[in-house]
């Protein structure tokens, strides 16, 4: 395995910089991931079009990961509901040590192969799911052990690696190898590794919604309406989409409890 992700950072004596060149330098390297990204659209597309083909048939995506990578799954998990209107636990985030470990580090909580799929068969997990690893290493016991279960029981499996000929990615059936290069802190895969997960994830989850119709025209119409700032951008969508007033999208809106909802009963009134 070539493991980029733990090569020596491209700047020395950091603690000698201004905070202008520190900012700067680490602005730079940012930069470099979204091409990094760009290079591994087809292994995404792969992936999304099985996690598609599961979910429009009533399976679930899970998020297994340890530490900065567990986290960014959860936050990814946890941020579908509100967006796409989905119900709690049709994607899952599971982070080693449990939900404990997304505040504070768990200390060995990566380093067993069997806990990650004793975490997910508390969910029911079956091969009806999918299941995805996130580890910028991709040697991360946990996540390789989970992944290996995975398969045996007949899921369809995935990953996010930010190194090339990993454990991990050689285990999973759809690997996506992001490979970032050195941190600018040597080793701080929270950084530009973190970073390319997160753009991943996004990727996945946001195509995966838009596949099975939770976006219509580039609106998310099934949205929770649980504050007001998203009430308000759903009057918003319901008057552009319709042209009508705003007290009558605001009567709308309130009445039918989404944007979808609002906009299908007006087009049948209208009709």
């Amino acid at each position: 395995m070539k493991n980029t992700t733990e090569s020596p950072s491209n700047y020395t004596d950091l603690q000698h910089m201004s905070v202008t060149d520190l900012l700067t330098n680490m602005n730079k390297e940012d930069q470099t991931v979204p091409m990094a990204v760009e290079k591994v659209i087809p292994s995404i597309e792969a992936l999304v079009q099985q996690i598609v083909a599961k979910m429009s048939k009533g399976g679930r995506l899970f998020y297994i990961g340890a530490g900065t990578s567990g986290r960014l799954g959860v936050v990814d998990a946890s941020e579908i509901p509100p967006t796409y209107g989905l119900p709690q636990g049709k994607v899952v985030g599971v982070i080693a040590g449990g939900d404990g470990a997304i505040r504070k580090s768990v200390e060995h909580a990566e380093d067993d192969p069997k806990q990650a799929w004793r975490d997910v068969q508390a969910f029911g997990i079956s091969d009806k799911d999918v299941l995805i690893g996130i580890a910028a290493s991709g040697r991360t016991p946990y996540v390789i052990g989970g992944l290996a279960q995975a398969n045996a029981a007949g899921l369809v499996t995935g990953c996010i690696t930010c190194n090339t000929g990993s454990e991990m990615a050689a285990t999973a059936q759809y690997p996506i190898e992001v490979v970032v290069g050195p941190e600018f802190v040597t080793g701080s895969t929270r950084m530009k590794a973190g970073t390319a997960q997160k753009l991943v994830l996004n990727m996945i989850s946001t195509a995966t919604m838009i596949r099975l119709g939770h976006v219509q025209g580039n609106k998310m119409v099934d949205m929770q309406l649980s504050n007001e700032k998203l009430v308000d951008r759903a009057i918003r969508m319901v008057m552009e989409e319709t042209g009508i007033s705003r007290t009558k999208a605001e009567l709308l809106v309130k009445s039918q409890g989404s944007v979808r909802k609002a906009i299908d009963h007006y087009n049948a009134e209208d009709a």
